[in-house]
């Protein structure tokens, strides 16, 4: 009865995929013939239900021309499911008994248990020892209260008239929204893609523990999402060790595999994590759930991590610009803020991918369920604002291969003249806007000829 009770625990227990303190190989875990095969056949018909959701619409129109929504045809599709069914539960049964009769498995699980019981500091360390499936971490830390202060929004009025003229627009882009639309602005959100890039988050994590002996950890934000984030301790270790630099991905970016390796190089402390359903982070990642992603990440570094909010620089890299810049209006005391090829709004890159007919409901669907407005959110912080421009960014650009339409240029140039409107006039704009249109080695060249004759003097 013990026996059958360890490969039910097994069947619904945590993958493992890697065992760090393993010294005999590069640490990949490596299943029984059993649990393999459970695990070929599950994952095979996850790919398969995957494809089949995103191709729905067709399938559909297929099976409703030959006629499987009548009688007879359901009763088809009945049976194929059940034997579907069937097919799930042997693979999982196998998956179990294969899981329990391997040494590997059933010391990893044990810990596991342990750690779940109990999370001290103890447990966690001998958890740390495994990378395994992240839906099974246990929760460290949980965010139950907003931020300092939420950003103003101005309210948008409308009449009664307009609301109702518009109301197949608003209803057309809520569909957009909450089928396809999100996912274009934030495609690192589908499945499909998060399970042909398993492999290399799986190795990025390995690197970022046993190179860098980073800490990975699991926190809980106030709508109930859990977040998957990962820590580099480098105080005491480096003179810039004790600055901590929050690193926010961009739309298809994980923290495994992305900016992260760069304040990790100049020696900071970093905290890494996933937006809202990326990689192990649950939810979906629209504006509200990014906001509390990150504010959970924020409350986890001061509070748990002991960083004061004066030795923390946030770095958004992309469309992670949006999460910092919200960030940063919201704890106006950071150090500073990084935005690298990032955009002052993104309705105009929105609409550039689409079809000018939908202009209206792209509109909609940005500005009702989309709306990352950095601009907007930097007027409500004051602190020091470094904007990276990438001069070979063709995606942050609403035309291929001319710079001055990089919207970075839009950031910078509202930014300055909201901080210096007695400055930046209508004069400065227009010579700052052709400076911008500059690329780098003609923007060298044109400061070398406004000094030299300085120079000569």
């Amino acid at each position: 009865m013990g026996g059958m009770k360890q490969v039910i625990q097994c069947i619904f227990g945590p993958s493992l995929y890697r065992v760090y303190s393993d010294q005999r190989s590069d640490g990949i875990y490596k299943p029984g013939h059993l649990e393999k095969w459970g695990d070929q056949i599950i994952n095979s018909l996850f790919v398969m239900w995957n494809v089949g959701i995103y191709t729905s619409p067709f399938l559909a129109t297929v099976l409703w021309r030959r006629g499987y929504f009548v009688i007879d045809g359901v009763t088809t599709i009945a049976k194929f499911l059940t034997g579907i069914g069937l097919v799930i539960a042997v693979s999982y049964y196998l998956r179990g008994v294969g899981r329990a009769g391997n040494p590997v498995y059933t010391t990893f699980f044990n810990t596991f248990l342990a750690a779940k019981k109990n999370l001290n500091r103890d447990n966690k360390r001998a958890l740390m020892v495994y990378d395994f499936e992240y839906s099974s971490w246990p929760v460290e830390f949980k965010c139950d209260k907003k931020g300092e202060s939420r950003p103003w929004h101005p309210p948008t009025r409308r009449s009664a008239l307009a609301y109702v003229m518009g109301l197949p627009c608003h209803v057309a882009s809520y569909i957009v929204a909450h089928t396809f639309g999100l996912k274009l602005v934030y495609p690192g959100s589908i499945s499909m893609l998060q399970y042909a890039m398993s492999k290399f988050l799986v190795e990025g994590r390995m690197k970022l523990v046993k190179e860098h002996s980073g800490e990975r950890f699991k926190l809980q934000t106030l709508d109930g999402n859990e977040i998957d984030s990962m820590f580099i301790d480098k105080r005491n270790r480096h003179e810039n060790g004790n600055i901590l630099v929050v690193c926010a991905e961009g739309n298809a970016g994980f923290y495994e595999i992305g900016v992260m390796v760069t304040p990790i190089e100049a020696n900071y402390s970093v905290l890494g994590y996933n937006h809202p359903g990326f990689g192990g982070s649950t939810g979906t990642p629209y504006p509200d759930q990014e906001q509390n992603a990150i504010d959970a990440v924020m409350q986890f570094a001061i509070q748990r991590l002991n960083f004061l909010p004066e030795n923390i620089i946030l770095f958004g890299w992309s469309i992670g610009g949006y999460s910092t810049s919200w960030a940063a209006a919201q704890y106006p005391k950071i150090r500073g803020l990084i935005l690298d090829a990032t955009f002052d709004d993104v309705l105009p890159l929105a609409i550039l991918k689409m079809p000018q007919l939908l202009a209206p409901i792209v509109r909609t669907t940005i500005r009702e369920y989309i709306n990352l407005n950095n601009y907007q959110l930097l007027t409500n912080y004051p602190g020091p604002v470094l904007i990276v421009r990438r001069t070979e960014d063709e995606v942050i650009c609403t035309e291929e291969s001319n710079l001055s339409t990089n919207r970075g240029n839009n950031l910078l140039v509202k930014l300055l003249r909201y901080r210096f409107p007695e400055i930046i006039e209508s004069e400065q704009f227009t010579l700052l806007h052709d400076y911008l249109s500059l690329d780098t080695q003609k923007q060298v060249g044109l400061e070398r000829d406004q000094t030299r004759p300085h120079e000569d003097e």
